[in-house]
């Protein structure tokens, strides 16, 4: 019943592919109209208005590595790399 479109992104102007399954899925959810961006545009322009953390590096207090977390460390408090930080709450 569908057949495979090929659009055009209305913010970069690439061609892209509105495939059968797509088409079928936005039938079963009522949506009428087709896309307009293709789908790495869309993700630009989901993800534009979400703030970015900021990320601290610090040093592991378990194997002296960098660690990168996304709070200030602060003074005298120990800071855990993810590896190390997963050990720890397996034991």
């Amino acid at each position: 019943m569908y057949e495979d479109k090929t659009l055009r992104c209305k913010d970069c102007g690439n061609e892209f592919v509105f495939t059968a399954g797509e088409q079928e899925f936005y039938a079963s959810k009522g949506f009428e109209n087709e896309p307009q961006r293709c789908k790495e545009c869309r993700t630009a322009r989901k993800n534009a208005g979400k703030q970015q953390h900021e990320m601290y590096t610090a040093t592991c207090a378990s194997c002296g590595g960098e660690a990168k977390v996304p709070f200030k460390p602060s003074e005298g408090r120990p800071v855990y790399c993810s590896e190390c930080f997963a050990k720890m709450k397996e034991e």
